[in-house]
């Protein structure tokens, strides 16, 4: 089965490091200490999601992060709406910078749309302004 990957905005978030901020604090994570995203739909293409899929996120306009989807969860909501939660690998990985307009919720990600991930000795690289950083990618100085 091939892979397929999600993409949502990251929403509250600058950069990736309000992400990794915000995946350390208990509310963030699942009753077994992973992160998770919790989200009112379900993703009608869930067994390609688990056959190695991430979720890319999306911080003020431009695609700089992905986590491996680990598994999705049913939760019940205190309103007594079941959820989806996408549990994700404790692992952020940076990646090229891609613009991405704005939109709603999440969605599909082919994988040959996506970026490619940054070598680890580059993690800092999201301090750039996002559409400054599309644009070195662009070029080719990235």
């Amino acid at each position: 089965m091939a892979k397929l990957n999600l993409i949502k905005l990251c929403v509250g978030a600058e950069k990736v490091d309000d992400l990794l901020a915000w995946q350390c604090q208990p509310r963030a994570k699942g009753p077994d200490g992973m992160p998770r995203h919790v989200t009112r739909m379900w993703p009608k293409r869930a067994a390609e999601l688990l056959a190695g899929g991430s979720l890319y996120w999306v911080f003020k306009g431009a695609v700089l992060a992905r986590q491996r989807i680990v598994r999705l969860d049913e939760v019940l909501g205190a309103d007594g709406i079941t959820r989806c939660a996408i549990v994700l690998d404790p692992e952020v990985v940076r990646t090229a910078a891609a613009t991405r307009r704005p939109f709603q919720g999440w969605r599909y990600l082919k994988p040959e749309d996506a970026p490619a991930d940054l070598p680890k000795a580059r993690k800092g690289d999201d301090n750039l302004p996002p559409e400054l950083d599309a644009m070195l990618a662009e070029i080719g100085l990235k």
